[in-house]
């Protein structure tokens, strides 16, 4: 699954005293309740970490997952149009990468 992929790299990058911020955006935001449900060791890592700025919180209510998402006590994102935007971690100084 790519989002491990997201998760090792934000736990290598935090490692090594970078500054990682972690957003489920899109499709992902179905991915939230399933980490919960299995307790992804990834995921309880990286949210224990502080690592996970939040979850879209439009994509949630789309595709059908607010009320899981919700749940897992992450903050729903929706500072652009009800979605999570970049401007605020760009103006920050934070280099965005998409997977």
């Amino acid at each position: 699954m790519c989002f491990q992929h997201i998760l090792m790299n934000a736990m290598d990058l935090h490692s090594a005293g970078e500054e990682v911020k972690i957003i489920f955006e899109g499709a992902s935001v179905k991915l939230v309740p399933l980490f919960e449900e299995e307790k992804n060791p990834l995921y309880i890592k990286a949210k224990d970490a502080g690592l996970i700025a939040g979850i879209c919180l439009a994509c949630s209510k789309v595709l059908g997952v607010y009320e899981h998402n919700k749940k897992s006590g992450l903050v729903m994102l929706d500072d652009m149009l009800g979605h999570a935007g970049m401007k605020s971690y760009i103006q920050d100084g934070y280099k965005v990468i998409s997977m």
